[in-house]
């Protein structure tokens, strides 16, 4: 049986500056069988491209609904953040602007041979700071992030559970062979491995900047790519950005700064791209769409996203939602078609599983709950709340490509709920803080969002319903945790659900290289999931960007980016 075709060693051409050429490795899993990215390559969504290889010069100003919390990639599970430490950083492997497919990075080589990977890193790379970068600094950088033996660990508190997730659950060794070459030995054959490494949270530190800051470079960024770190206003949310003249890759920016600044209104920051203080603009809504749309100055790109917005209830707060029949009743009285076609106007589709439909292993077979406040009651009055309960509803207050209008959301969900005898108090908060608050399990329940990491179902499915421990420690009869009782767990399963069925199937999933295999145990895991309802599956939405025309060469990024090196701009 034959393996994807991307685990195998490619030798990339070399074109001149090092930069690498027309080679490029297909995704870790396929849609199809044969080794193919999981979603259509050519994603579209891009403006004219420039002739122009030079710099164009100028600032790119990029505004957003938040303002990072965070510039270390190792400390963050933020798509805000990385936005910022993409064009900073670089890791071995990256993804192609605009597809899902990988292509060289640090590394220009690499194999998968069952649990060994073997990478080759380039060599005359430089960082920020004029260190070249070598095998060890990718070692160090592996280590800070999850061994807690390690010198320069900062503490579980500061390091992201993206530290576990995306590598150290599956690698036993991380081994410099020489100057430019690393072996990573896996703990188990892991198929999403080289997504995981081209992931934003698998970047590169430098190993002098580790020494010299420690947790202070969550603000003094060190790192290798097109941009250098130039200055953070937090007062003003303005994050500057300045060309890195030495950068090793053949697309060097071509604006000389990068301004990421913060509107929070979704309209106001549709305004400031119109009147010329924003070049590119995201997290847009139905309405501020429409904005762009109407507009002779601006241009509304659009592409399928690879996400899904939910509501995750709280098993290991809230008894209620411990009974499977509450879920589903919650699920029966949220009008999530109402919240697509009223609220999302045209920039979403009801969810009925995790995963998109484009994203390998998706069950055709599973509809969306349908709205049925009848069958909700029936169901409470079964479960013994026929009178209902109440609970609070955490929500955050910037837009998301996922949730676009949270609070307008929130209030549909308030409405819903309250016609079945359950109220809902709805607590919105500043994106950062809410993240460290469902972090740490406070809520009872919530609203959030995934922008996948690397387009593979496992960036679905274990990554957000997981729980993170062995099947063996769920407690008997129970299909959730309580994540005080363990030392580690995935805090990205914010509803603490441990279904142990659930969590066999993905973990085979993970285990096998073959399509195939992998496909089928994907599409009855999402059976389990639409049947356990550990969430209220809201929405997959279109990623939508606004795009001023004086830029040119930018891409609608399905995954990573955004790839600002190669934007100019025509003025």
């Amino acid at each position: 049986m034959a393996i994807d075709d991307s685990l195998k060693r490619r030798n990339f051409l070399k074109a001149a500056g090092g930069a690498t050429a027309a080679a490029t490795l297909a995704g870790c899993t396929g849609g199809n069988g044969e080794g193919e990215a999981t979603t259509t390559e050519d994603t579209g969504g891009t403006t004219e491209e420039t002739t122009e290889s030079q710099s164009s010069g100028g600032t790119l100003t990029f505004a957003r609904g938040n303002d990072s919390g965070s510039l270390d990639f190792q400390n963050t599970t933020s798509g805000e953040d990385a936005k910022v430490t993409n064009q900073i950083y670089d890791g071995l492997i990256e993804f192609e602007p605009g597809k899902t497919s990988l292509k060289a990075g640090l590394a220009t080589d690499w194999s998968v041979d069952g649990k060994t990977v073997t990478l080759t890193l380039r060599e005359g790379v430089t960082f920020h700071n004029g260190d070249e970068f070598t095998a060890e600094d990718y070692v160090a950088t592996y280590r800070r992030f999850v061994d807690k033996d390690y010198k320069h660990y900062p503490g579980q508190e500061y390091a992201s559970s993206y530290g576990p997730y995306a590598l150290g659950d599956w690698i036993e060794t991380v081994e410099k062979n020489g100057e430019y070459e690393v072996s990573i030995t896996l703990k188990k054959p892991y198929a999403p491995i080289l997504k995981n490494l081209a992931m934003f949270c698998s970047k590169v530190h430098s190993l002098s900047a580790i020494e010299e800051y420690g947790k202070d470079l969550s603000k003094n960024p060190v790192g290798t790519g097109p941009f250098e770190f130039d200055s953070w206003d937090t007062g003003n949310q303005r994050i500057r950005l300045t060309k890195n003249e030495n950068y090793w890759g053949e697309e060097k920016a071509k604006v000389d700064e990068v301004v990421f600044t913060a509107v929070g209104s979704n309209t106001s920051r549709a305004q400031t791209l119109l009147s010329g203080g924003a070049d590119i603009i995201d997290g847009i809504g139905a309405q501020s769409s429409k904005i762009i749309e109407n507009s002779d100055k601006a241009e509304l790109l659009e592409i399928p996203g690879i996400n899904v917005g939910y509501m995750a209830f709280n098993m290991s707060k809230r008894k209620e939602f411990r009974n499977r029949k509450v879920r589903r009743a919650i699920n029966y009285a949220v009008n999530t078609k109402a919240i697509v076609e009223t609220i999302f106007k045209g920039i979403a589709s009801e969810a009925s599983q995790p995963i998109p439909p484009s994203v390998m292993g998706y069950n055709e077979n599973i509809d969306p709950y349908s709205y049925d406040k009848e069958k909700a009651k029936k169901l409470l009055e079964e479960a013994g709340y026929g009178d209902g309960f109440e609970f609070e509803l955490a929500t955050f207050k910037n837009p998301r490509a996922y949730n676009p209008s949270p609070l307008q959301a929130a209030q549909t969900v308030k409405s819903n709920l309250n016609e079945v005898g359950i109220t809902v108090n709805i607590n919105q908060q500043p994106f950062n803080p809410f993240l460290d608050y469902t972090d740490s399990y406070k809520h009872d329940a919530c609203f959030l969002g995934w922008m996948t990491d690397n387009g593979d179902p496992d960036n679905f499915y274990y990554a957000l319903l997981h729980p993170g421990v062995d099947r063996s420690e769920v407690p008997d009869g129970k299909d959730w945790i309580n994540p005080d009782n363990f030392d580690s767990v995935n805090t990205l399963n914010v509803a603490a659900w441990a279904n142990t069925d659930f969590m066999k199937l993905t973990e085979e999933a993970q285990a096998s290289y073959e399509t195939s295999k992998r496909k089928p145990k994907y599409q009855k895991a999402g059976q389990i999931f639409h049947d356990e309802a550990p969430w209220v599956a809201l929405n997959h939405a279109k990623a939508l960007r606004g795009v001023s025309n004086d830029v040119e060469g930018f891409t609608v990024p399905p995954i990573g980016g955004p790839f600002l090196n190669l934007v100019s701009l025509n003025r």
